[in-house]
């Protein structure tokens, strides 16, 4: 992860509306859960894809050049395009934004993929 979430204070409020996740140009981005496709675009200059869901979250990932179209329906793991090194905001790093929303409010697209803070065990007891 490059940059975690941080909860905007408001609706238009300074934050972090998801998480950047390191990768490379042309890798594969793939729908975090099964869907449809609710928008194909380019945003800021990025271009974008926001997948529903059937539990009410959005899931939007960007840069993305697309290959899906709106109104598809996609599979958990399923190809949505290729991460573009181009207009990157992790620049010169290229990073895959993916953020989560569900009625207007951004969520931590990490919590709800499951994914908890990394508390390391002794493997031995401490004396």
């Amino acid at each position: 992860m490059v940059r975690p979430f941080a909860r905007p204070s408001s609706e238009y409020g300074r934050g972090h509306r998801g998480v950047d996740l390191g990768g490379q140009a042309s890798e594969d981005v793939r729908a975090v859960d099964a869907g449809t496709v609710s928008h194909v675009g380019v945003i800021a200059g990025r271009g974008t894809v926001t997948v529903l869901h059937p539990s009410g979250v959005s899931s939007t990932y960007e840069p993305v050049s697309a290959d899906v179209t709106v109104g598809q329906v996609v599979a958990r793991g399923e190809r949505l395009g290729a991460l573009d090194g181009a207009g990157s905001h992790c620049a010169p790093r290229v990073c895959l934004h993916l953020g989560a929303v569900r009625d207007r409010t951004y969520l931590d697209p990490m919590a709800l993929l499951g994914a908890r803070p990394v508390r390391l065990l002794p493997l031995q007891p401490v004396p």
